[in-house]
């Protein structure tokens, strides 16, 4: 709204003339992470009491780990108004009319709506264990990877014809291929397992958002270098016209995360619940498909791909397979309390993991 109002105002008046800001990705990325931050936290303590009144509230589930007791109660479904902090501080300041961003708001909402069925599922159930089945949200979530899939072979797809195929690895310049064929079962299974990714990590108070504002922070960096078609080339990227866009709603997410972590952290007074669980991954898996840093997310991602790895070696192989655990518990987090650690050093070393990831994926800009 803020940007199609400046520029149509100040090249017609002249006292808008301060508007022309909005022509600027960093002006608006500013305001854009500002509003979601003052969004946050004014609207998440109202939000509470209302999930209070309602008896939205954690339902207790055996992890195996003494500190999940005293998690009863707690509210949840946080990540709705965490992720409408988003979506009107991207509404505020974003262009509308990319589809990049497009793409990304509605992978962030279809994954935030499978998750807001599963939280209330639960709740109805009173129990933390009888949410949607896992068979019902692969399904919802393979249609959206599989309507990302049909628009990058699409005419109107935001990337270019001649890198819908190309799958880029760090530090080489060049793609490690570039057909069609062999790209999309990559998307389509990427977003899939992304997607999924931070709701297995969202097990402690603070766990969750801290990574994934480093790594939605590091993406809107990369959205906004590969928008730029001068530092693009400079740096042996192809350019992406467009995608500079994406990092306004990096900035908005970064915002809003900072001001969700002001109540979910230790003790938590929210949780993100699987709303904002597989929102977050959702938008996490979007956008690293448009920018083309698919490989790139095993560096910057790697806490969310380690916590998943545990997760499904645990269960798919150790308990179903084998019959037995292959790991005291999983996921990772689980593991480190298991052997004794506080729940806040846990989430606070893993921080420090998530940050030293971040940086090095960074690095890779240069490193190329």
């Amino acid at each position: 709204m803020i940007y199609f109002l400046g520029r149509y105002l100040h090249p017609q008046f002249e006292i808008f003339s301060y508007l022309r800001l909005v022509e600027y990705l960093s002006a608006r990325a500013i305001g854009a992470a500002l509003t979601a931050i003052l969004l946050t936290l004014f609207f998440t303590p109202l939000f509470i009491r209302y999930l209070h009144r309602h008896g939205f509230v954690d339902q207790r589930r055996d992890t195996g780990v003494v500190s999940s007791a005293d998690k009863a109660g707690t509210p949840v479904m946080g990540g709705a108004i965490f992720a409408g902090c988003v979506l009107v501080s991207c509404l505020l300041w974003c262009n509308l009319a990319n589809l990049y961003l497009l793409v990304v708001l509605i992978g962030m909402a279809w994954f935030g709506t499978i998750g807001l069925f599963d939280d209330l599922t639960k709740m109805r159930a009173k129990s933390g264990d009888k949410g949607l089945s896992e068979s019902k949200k692969l399904l919802w979530q393979a249609a959206f990877a599989a309507f990302v899939v049909i628009l990058l072979v699409s005419p109107v797809s935001p990337v270019p014809a001649d890198q819908a195929g190309a799958f880029y690895i760090p530090f080489l310049k060049t793609p490690l291929f570039n057909s069609v064929w062999f790209y999309m079962p990559i998307v389509f299974f990427f977003i899939l397992v992304v997607g999924n990714s931070v709701n297995i990590t969202d097990g402690l108070d603070g766990l969750a958002i801290v990574p994934s504002v480093f790594v939605l922070g590091v993406l809107g960096i990369f959205g906004w270098i590969l928008g730029n078609a001068i530092w693009a080339r400079y740096l042996n990227y192809p350019p992406l016209p467009g995608a500079g866009e994406l990092a306004v709603f990096c900035s908005a997410f970064v915002g809003a995360g900072i001001g969700f972590l002001y109540f979910n952290s230790y003790p938590a007074q929210v949780f993100m619940g699987d709303t904002g669980a597989l929102a977050i991954g959702g938008c996490m898996a979007v956008l690293s498909v448009m920018l083309k840093q698919e490989a790139l997310f095993l560096i910057l991602g790697g806490l969310f791909v380690a916590e998943a790895v545990t997760s499904q070696i645990q269960d798919k192989i150790g308990i179903k397979w084998l019959g037995r655990r292959i790991f005291l518990r999983a996921p990772l987090h689980h593991q480190m309390q298991y052997k004794g650690l506080a729940e806040t050093k846990v989430v606070i070393r893993l921080w420090i993991v998530a940050g030293i990831l971040a940086l090095t994926a960074l690095a890779t800009l240069k490193l190329r």
